[in-house]
């Protein structure tokens, strides 16, 4: 179907709209929606968080009468059932619009058939305008729903010659400021953040979202509201400490959310000390390494997380690594030399180069001094 420069305008703008929910829809997909009557948009609308009203439901209470033969561009197919919140194909079919517009289909089996269902109340539906745009900015959602677990994005910094922290004191910045920047961006975007306990005991990190830079995210405009992501801690014998400054409330001062996976047999007073400093505490079988991350993303998927932001460290990386786990990966290159260090990942090796990972790489841009890659990981 060829598409008008009027449809992509419009169907650009609803895609604005769902960034500004970037970080508070999980398991729920961004959505924005703008409802036209006669070229002049009438109503805007995107779903703020799980729970709440769908995109199309704000767009049309902004509209009002005049979204009577209207049309209606959505980045997602309407859904089509009773979830918390009705079913958005009925909302539009009720506000008798004459057209909806939109991008990507819905993946659910229960929630997919809006498009079919508006059709057979006589409503014109056409599909797949800016389809590709609209799943890349719901790359996680439409993850967790094809595979039932969270998309995985392993984030790191590390020197020219593969090292992400010196042998010496933790906790020293390998990247630049620009580069700590979009990671935080990340951070917004990942509905949780992992890391290992030996990151916690080297370098105490708060795991906040602190002055992001979105540029990761090209179709959103303004930047929104910012929120700390669930921290995740791997943490087979319950070694971290209750007084970590990850328990710490968060630069917005909202109380922390910390999860700490522990092995089944962890010491059950260390337990409770986290338990009281704040922390939910779930026991994972043994893994490769350590514990299981399989039974990890299983874990989250069932808590409703549809994005996991891999931090560190070295040898977390290379259990996710190892169980081929990792979909998506961010690397933040600083013109540095380190010679003795901790490697980018350890315990994963391979004995050949015909048996190595190649990293495909999708995108590259510098920050300042540092080169910035986008890509994911593949079977050479």
């Amino acid at each position: 179907m060829s598409w008008s420069e009027v449809d992509e305008r419009f169907m650009r703008l609803a895609l604005q709209l769902a960034e500004r929910a970037r970080g508070h829809t999980s398991p729920n997909p961004l959505v924005g929606a703008v409802v036209v009557k006669d070229g002049r948009v009438v109503g805007e609308g995107y779903h703020p968080r799980a729970g709440e009203p769908h995109a199309e439901v704000f767009a049309l209470r902004q509209a009002g009468e005049a979204a009577r033969g209207a049309d209606v561009y959505v980045t997602l197919e309407p859904c089509n059932h009773q979830g918390r919140t009705p079913p958005c194909s009925l909302a539009l079919r009720e506000a008798g619009v004459a057209r909806v517009v939109y991008a990507a289909a819905d993946p659910g089996e229960t929630s997919g058939g809006g498009a079919e269902r508006l059709r057979r109340a006589g409503v014109r539906v056409e599909a797949g305008l800016l389809a590709d745009e609209a799943r890349a900015q719901n790359r996680a959602f439409f993850h967790a729903a094809s595979s039932g677990r969270p998309l995985l994005l392993w984030k790191a910094a590390l020197t020219l010659d593969g090292k992400v922290a010196a042998s010496g004191r933790g906790g020293e910045a390998v990247s630049n400021e620009l580069s700590r920047r979009v990671a935080h961006g990340y951070r917004q975007a990942c509905a949780a953040l992992a890391v290992g306990v030996g990151t916690v005991l080297a370098d105490d990190p708060a795991l906040t979202v602190r002055r992001p830079d979105f540029r990761a995210f090209p179709a959103m405009v303004e930047p929104p509201a910012l929120r700390d992501p669930l921290k995740v801690v791997f943490d087979p014998r319950a070694k971290t400490p209750p007084g970590a400054r990850l328990f710490a409330p968060g630069p917005r001062g909202e109380a922390a959310r910390v999860l700490v996976f522990t092995g089944e047999h962890a010491d059950a007073a260390r337990v409770r000390a986290l338990e009281a400093a704040g922390a939910e505490v779930a026991a994972l079988p043994a893994g490769e390494g350590g514990l299981s991350v399989a039974a990890a993303l299983h874990e989250l998927h069932e808590r409703g997380v549809d994005s996991l932001l891999l931090e560190g460290g070295p040898s977390l990386a290379g259990s996710f690594v190892r169980a081929g786990l990792v979909d998506r990966a961010a690397f933040f290159l600083a013109p540095r030399l380190l010679g003795e260090g901790r490697s980018l990942v350890e315990g994963f090796s391979v004995a050949a180069m015909s048996d190595s990972l190649r990293f495909v790489r999708e995108s590259a841009e510098w920050l300042s001094d540092d080169l910035w890659l986008q890509g994911r990981l593949e079977v050479v």
